[in-house]
């Protein structure tokens, strides 16, 4: 008869020798000198029963024997964790009996209908047999349909080529259960791969050879050395066929499996979720205490403090709530933030209900822990809707301190919008908060809540926000139109409808009313980022000359940043001044000391990164807004990494100068504010009137405001795998950062000359480890890299003539970096191979260029200044 799948003949024993191998590796690496092991057995294959209806439905028996584990790799006796060591040893006497008891499976058109075995075998061991058995299915013809087997229900297609039937699984496409989480930004993520192929030799209608191999590939999008790879391979080969047991006779299946063994059940083929137990694990609090004195505050900046953070956070995503709480209730005010930023990154359910339990906010005593809790939620990896909800229902209670009260908005902003990047936009708790957002912003009269509702607005991005973040720009008060400005600047620019240029160029052109520099050069940066028209530039090239003393060098300066970084406008720019030749050199020869710069900090294979620094000062020589920003991107994604700005108003009573056209009447303040990751925090205020101002400046030690001091966690990805051999196996990969960035400005009316610093001390480990979990023998491989730098930003300005004089200096030290590699096989005896490969470098310290104008103005700054120049006040 005529059939659609493989057919065995009656009364015949087939032979088969099999084996199964796994490999875990670089992912450049050959596999010879990976890790791995190799499970080989024999199987003995025969038919009970052919359906005397349908000659097309079998049922078969499939039994291993003599299984031997052994090395994928030839090893010598000392690093081979197997010598001298039996299968039964190896195993357990248990687990090989189960593996070498035969399953039954039922053939229908050569796909595996029903899978037999017995009920409460180990998962393990059924696992493997499910992997042998999967390798059973396959049709004759060509086609693709969805398929069940060990690795659950995949998109299935074969070719077929005479007697070659080549399987390939689609598998990402595979529904079963399985933990997988990654990062939020893309560029902090890893990337996976994943092929299957299983390519069958054909002889007298039944198998003679089969080769099947899985390859899944982890690469870390920002540094993609480190990266592993699991190679998993299956090999069946038919030896030979004797004479074997005759068919039973039955009408049905049933009856054939009750004749058999009555203790026969039908199991799914889907593999079954196994996980090996932890003998010498650790407790939470003895975790703690070994890695405790790493997290101590001053070592906040060191790579061992982002490295016992990661562990610590693995730990933690194993606990349950109540020994959580044990160690957060013990702990004393110093290591207190530390265990609050690990407790909120774990973000298990446990984990969120433990922090929640302890911090009140109620209690303005706790300042320091409700903001490093809001803040971890803030850089959430990968944050749940129960989060969400959570920091909500908070905000709508009691909250003792304006400042947590401000935070917790803020970062419920940033929580919708990576939701939102989840296709969460929906979730109930999504929707309740924007609503919230929205509707609270249009009640709110007092400019304080106005600026708490647009920074959540500047963390959410979302596009219905757009039209009343327009309103505010062109109609609010200075800081407020200010902060509009600059949450606009934050969307993408393909959101920027014909309203939003409109708009801008409106502002930018005091069309209806007189604007700050500050938002009128935002207005700009605006327009000329989002694919500006002929006209638009035009119009603020002819503007230029016409503009306020320092904000003609600023708008200039920025036109020449377009050019000589090729960006996107650059195009339309250069067609403009070629058309403008006649009356350019009058308008482009200003003088003044404002500036923006663009350049790059590293160009990798992997990722780049660049820094931009622009300045904009009053006509008197004062500080009124420094941005620094530092961007990375690849090929596909861009993460806005640092933004620090620091901005002023009203401080030219201090040296008895003419404020700015339109800047007469503004109160003296100075502050900061920051994004770190796609994150803008809260800002930060350095001093509020001119009271405030005289009495910091009497007492001023110059020293620096902390603006973010912590550990983050930045790149958070893992994934289980399903073997079709039968192992489990894992990628787990983290990074860490430690950081702390802090920012202050000084005056000194002796030297009349004024200085901010923003100083940002960085440190992260990143820790990769890739595992196959046999139960009875682990293999994997774990990658480590740490780096630590700080960098420093400075700008000094000399207003005792004018033009004034500004050096700004931008400095890296030197930054050591260390990376690791090791491979291993282990029992769980504790026996262990393992091979190493390391290297350390330091990476040299740089001074990064800024323009020409500024190493120029330095000389003078600092030859200007005599040697003995004493202290600042």
């Amino acid at each position: 008869g005529h059939t659609t799948g493989p057919s065995l003949n009656n009364d015949k024993l087939y032979k088969f020798a099999y084996s199964a191998e796994v490999y875990v590796d670089r992912v450049k690496a050959s596999l010879q000198k990976s890790a791995g092991y190799r499970i080989s057995s024999g199987v003995d294959v025969n038919l009970l029963w052919r359906n005397p209806d349908n000659d097309d439905n079998q049922l078969v028996k499939i039994t291993m024997k003599d299984v031997q584990v052994e090395n994928v790799n030839e090893r010598p006796d000392a690093k081979n964790i197997f010598k001298g060591k039996s299968t039964e040893k190896i195993i357990g006497k248990d687990y090989l009996e189960a593996l070498q008891r035969p399953i039954v499976i039922e053939l229908i058109r050569g796909k595996v209908k029903t899978f037999y075995s017995y009920q409460n075998e180990p998962g393990f061991t059924q696992n493997i047999k499910r992997g042998l058995a999967s390798l059973f299915q396959l049709q004759l013809h060509a086609g693709s349909s969805r398929e069940v087997d060990i690795s659950g229900k995949c998109n299935t297609t074969y070719h077929v080529r005479q007697d070659q039937v080549t399987k390939i699984k689609d598998l990402d496409s595979c529904e079963i259960e399985k933990k997988r989480f990654t990062s939020h930004n893309q560029i902090l993520d890893v990337r996976t791969k994943a092929t299957s192929a299983t390519v069958y030799v054909l002889e007298d209608s039944f198998i003679k050879s089969v080769k099947a191999e899985e390859n899944f590939v982890f690469l870390l999008n920002y540094r993609r050395k480190t990266g592993a790879k699991i190679v998993s391979k299956q090999r069946l080969e038919l030896k030979s066929v004797q004479a074997g047991m005759g068919l039973i006779a039955a009408k049905q299946v049933a009856g054939v499996i009750k004749t058999l063994d009555p203790n026969y059940v039908a199991v799914p083929l889907e593999a079954e979720p196994v996980k090996s137990e932890c003998k010498k694990c650790p407790s939470l609090s003895e975790h703690w205490q070994s890695i405790r004195e790493n997290m101590h505050p001053d070592k906040l900046s060191k790579p061992d403090a982002a490295k016992s953070f990661l562990s610590f956070i693995q730990s933690i995503r194993k606990a349950t709530k109540e020994e959580i709480l044990k160690i957060i209730r013990s702990e004393n005010k110093e290591f207190l933030p530390q265990v609050v930023d690990a407790v909120t990154s774990a973000q298990t359910p446990e984990s969120l209900e433990a922090v929640l339990e302890f911090l009140d906010f109620k209690d303005a005593s706790t300042f320091i822990l409700q903001e490093r809790f809001l803040y971890a939620c803030g850089f959430a990896s990968h944050p749940s809707e129960m989060l969400l909800k959570s920091l909500t229902e908070k905000f709508k209670g009691d909250v003792a301190s304006e400042e947590i009260r401000e935070t917790l908005v803020i970062v419920m902003g940033a929580l919708i919008r990576k939701l939102c990047d989840r296709e969460g936009c929906k979730l109930p708790a999504v929707v309740e908060a924007k609503r919230l957002i929205l509707n609270r912003l249009e009640k709110a009269n007092k400019d304080d809540n106005v600026q708490m509702y647009l920074l959540a607005l500047k963390n959410a991005l979302l596009p219905e926000a757009i039209p009343v973040l327009l309103k505010y720009a062109e109609s609010g008060e200075g800081p407020i139109s200010s902060l509009a400005a600059t949450a606009l600047q934050r969307y993408d620019p393909s959101f920027l409808t014909k309203e939003v240029k409109e708009t801008m160029n409106r502002i930018y052109h005091q069309t209806r009313k007189v604007h700050e520099k500050t938002v009128r050069t935002t207005a700009a940066a605006v327009i000329l980022n989002s694919n500006p028209s002929y006209m638009e530039v035009k119009n603020i090239l002819l503007s230029i000359g016409e503009l306020p003393m320092e904000m003609n060098k600023y708008m200039l300066s920025m036109i020449q940043d377009i050019l000589h970084f090729e960006m996107p406008a650059s195009k339309t720019v250069r067609q403009v001044l070629k058309d403008m030749r006649a009356h350019n050199y009058d308008r482009f020869s200003k003088m003044g000391s404002s500036s923006a710069y663009t350049g790059y900090i590293t160009r990798g294979p992997d990722v780049s990164s660049t820094y931009s620094l622009d300045i904009l000062y009053s006509g008197s020589g004062i500080l009124r807004r420094s941005n620094l920003n530092i961007h990375v991107f690849d090929r596909n994604a861009e993460l806005h990494a640092i933004q620090v700005v620091i901005e002023a108003q009203g401080l030219e009573s201090i040296i008895a100068a003419t404020p700015d056209e339109g800047e007469e009447n503004l109160d003296s303040f100075a502050g900061m504010s920051a994004i770190l990751f796609d994150f803008q925090l809260r800002p930060v205020t350095f001093f509020q009137g001119y009271g405030d101002l005289m009495s910091k400046m009497l007492s001023a030690t110059g020293d620096a405001m902390n603006v973010v001091k912590g550990l983050v966690l930045l790149t958070d990805f893992l994934q289980e795998i399903q073997l079709q051999s039968g192992p489990t196996a894992s990628a787990e990969f983290m990074g860490g950062l430690a950081i702390d960035i802090s920012g202050g400005m000084e005056f000194s009316l002796w030297y009349r000359e004024s200085k901010t610093n923003v100083k940002n001390r960085l440190a992260i480990f990143i820790a990769g480890n890739t595992e196959v979990d046999s139960f009875f023998v682990k293999t994997g491989m774990e990658t480590t890299l740490e780096a630590e730098t700080a960098l420093d930003f400075i700008s000094t300005v000399q207003f005792s003539q004018y033009p004034f004089l500004v050096c700004m200096q931008m400095d890296r030290v030197g930054s050591p970096f260390r990376a690791h590699m090791t491979k291993y096989e282990s029992l769980p005896s504790g026996r262990r191979y393992t091979a190493r490969r390391g290297k350390a470098a330091t990476l040299a310290g740089n001074e990064y260029p800024l323009h020409q104008e500024n190493s120029q103005m330095c000389k003078k700054v600092f030859g200007a200044k005599s040697d003995s120049a004493g202290s600042w006040f």
